[in-house]
């Protein structure tokens, strides 16, 4: 046994618990054992009854509002084990203090995160806070809209329609600005590189302007650099070396879902060989990574700027984008690749390229794809050695065509 972010354990009942408390009740729940060392050795309780109503008592008297909890005592092991569930109503504080884990520590939550759990738990979006700037302009906008929606012009009573302005309290929203001209909040910075990120061929911040803008001004970069024509006999066809449906879909999310209340841009880096997106905000809680890329569940993080994504026919139905992304890339060898951190989510757009694979790849692949996926199976089934499957194998891994799951004996591949 051994601690986890979702396990603590404790060799004695002191207050210290009170924090870790706190923290699983603000994110995903957790257990703790009393009467277990750091390393895992079982020591027991003494009188482990009364210690249950002495932890009991500590908790409801010490964490503000009262956690979902139960208790229980191991007869075998006189040790009391407390299960934590999610809160309802969060944050949960001890002592004034509201508590996160990081991996098996349990530690302060920041000012943002703090605030961002109030706002949440009091079912308030950050994008429908007000904005400190009161002077906007909406030049960009108005242009849209009567493009995309056939309006003659925008006026304020529009503007509350689509929440930009609030009308019970007379003041732009931070979505308001975020579509303003005057837009004074951090955007996304484009930086196109050559053989190596120490050459750098373009760079642009496209800030203090309307984000329909900035994505506009982003997706054009794109068209001047992965986009071409070629003359093939008499007829001129059009190129995509990343399809823009994808770009597209990937700035559009992260603009979407990005926490806005981070003071940092989205990053765009252009590659000879890729296009990364990365955005500031890792997932919103209550999804898994499994959830976000299978497109499951939709947890959108600022819903005014989704809806006029959406009315302004950018993003199609809410929680779509990651698949329409994949299905772009569905004939193609080469996948698109999703890697999270608790601050950030990265998207990696790979140039499209004619791979061509010899016959006796095919043959592995073929095998993966019909899910003979060990390594033992495919040398049986191809009667290739199993030195010459793995290298097979380590080549179609290169090429970003399959992928190794598990270890050991476990270990097994999957076709992207």
């Amino acid at each position: 046994m051994k601690e986890t972010s979702k396990l603590e354990l404790k060799e004695r009942v002191t207050n210290s618990f009170l924090k870790t408390v706190s923290a699983f009740s603000n994110y995903y729940g957790g257990q703790i054992i009393f009467g277990v060392s750091d390393n895992g050795k079982i020591l027991g309780l003494d009188n482990p009854v009364d210690q249950k109503l002495n932890i009991e008592n500590k908790i409801n008297d010490s964490i503000n509002p009262n956690p979902d909890y139960s208790l229980s005592i191991d007869q075998d092991n006189n040790t009391v084990v407390l299960t934590i569930n999610p809160g309802k109503y969060r944050p949960y504080y001890y002592e004034s203090k509201a508590y996160a884990r990081n991996d098996t520590a349990t530690v302060e939550m920041d000012k943002r995160e703090l605030q961002s759990m109030i706002l949440e738990s009091s079912n308030i979006s950050y994008d429908s806070l007000e904005s400190n700037n009161k002077e906007l302009k909406f030049d960009y906008l108005e242009d849209y809209l009567i493009r995309q929606l056939g309006i003659s012009k925008l006026n304020l009573d529009i503007l509350k329609t689509l929440e930009l302005y609030s009308q019970d309290y007379q003041y732009y929203t931070i979505a308001g600005e975020l579509f303003s001209d005057n837009n004074l909040i951090s955007g996304i910075d484009i930086a196109r590189f050559g053989e190596s990120i120490n050459i750098i061929l373009e760079r642009k911040k496209a800030n203090n302007d309307s984000i329909l803008k900035q994505l506009e001004d982003s997706m054009n970069i794109y068209r001047s650099n992965y986009k071409y024509e070629k003359i093939e006999g008499t007829i001129r066809n059009k190129y995509e070396m990343i399809p823009e449906t994808a770009l597209r879909e990937a700035i559009a999310n992260a603009l979407v879902h990005r926490q806005w209340d981070i003071d940092a841009n989205i990053r765009i880096s252009m590659y000879e060989d890729r296009i990364e997106i990365v955005s500031p905000g890792g997932l919103p809680r209550g999804i898994s990574q499994e959830e976000y890329l299978n497109g499951d569940l939709s947890v959108i993080r600022n819903p005014i700027i989704a809806n006029l994504f959406y009315r302004l026919d950018i993003i199609e139905k809410f929680g779509t984008g990651i698949r329409r992304i994949k299905e772009s890339y569905q004939d193609s060898f080469i996948k698109p690749e999703f890697k999270f951190t608790e601050n950030t989510i990265k998207v990696i757009l790979p140039v499209i390229k004619n791979i061509e694979l010899s016959k006796d790849q095919s043959l592995v692949l073929d095998l993966i794809t019909h899910g003979i996926n060990s390594s033992k199976e495919i040398s049986e089934r191809s009667k290739f050695s199993r030195t010459k499957v793995l290298g097979i194998i380590e080549d179609l891994i290169d090429l970003n065509i399959i992928e190794k799951t598990g270890g050991g004996r476990s270990t097994r591949y999957v076709a992207l």
